[in-house]
């Protein structure tokens, strides 16, 4: 099976001459399918940069990214890859306000290019299993935090992507909303076969990671004794 996630090599390089900064440096990181890591390090480490080039938002320097095997170096092809094999949390749920809870997931699904048919039963399925079917029919205003943000969750997983993409999902979030948003990420991620890298000064996230890794002046190392 492929990984959901593969990069080799990636080298991001900021400003110029003296002030030139490399904020990657030779980063290689594979994330399989129903893995879930969790990426460590502190504010300005290249966590926020590493997700960017992940996601096809950010072009490196060199190296190479690839998406349940399909590479991103095509800039013609990135905008479909990303609707189709990637979701996205962060730490603002950023869901569209003129918009239902049950309106906003469907909305993924639909422009990840999924059957109509097929839409609606997923979005019914994830808002029950994340516990929020009976806040379908109401507006982003009227949820918590908490509530935001397993939309959010549903939203990143309606068109069954192959990669999961989380910036600090849990950082506007209490201890126990926290809790349940990073649980309900991981499991549903897992049962469906995403590979899951979660950005993160979190330690409440440890429990449900498979690996650890940290960026450190651009430098990927392992934590507790694993393999990147």
């Amino acid at each position: 099976m492929r990984p959901a996630l593969q990069v080799e090599g990636l080298r991001v390089v900021r400003g110029e001459g003296r002030r030139q900064r490399t904020v990657l440096d030779d980063v290689a990181l594979t994330v399989a399918s129903g893995e879930v890591v969790l990426l460590e390090g502190p504010s300005g480490s290249g966590k926020t940069t590493l997700m960017l080039v992940a996601a096809g938002l950010l072009t490196p320097h060199a190296g190479r990214v690839a998406v349940a095997g399909h590479p991103l170096s095509d800039p013609s092809q990135r905008r479909s890859l990303r609707a189709t094999h990637i979701g996205f949390v962060f730490q603002r749920a950023n869901l569209l306000d003129r918009l239902s809870v049950w309106e906003n997931v469907a909305l993924a699904g639909a422009l990840a290019g999924c059957p109509a048919p097929a839409i609606g039963p997923e979005v019914d399925r994830l808002l029950d299993a994340l516990g929020i079917a009976d806040l379908a029919h109401r507006s982003p205003a009227e949820l918590s935090g908490g509530e935001e943000h397993r939309v959010a969750v549903a939203r990143a997983l309606v068109h069954r992507p192959a990669l999961v993409l989380a910036d600090e999902p849990t950082g506007n979030l209490d201890a126990v909303s926290g809790r349940a948003v990073a649980a309900t990420l991981c499991a549903l991620a897992r049962e469906r076969g995403a590979g899951v890298l979660i950005a993160t000064h979190d330690a409440r996230l440890q429990p449900w990671a498979d690996r650890r890794v940290a960026l450190v002046d651009g430098v990927l190392h392992p934590l507790s004794g694993s393999l990147v």
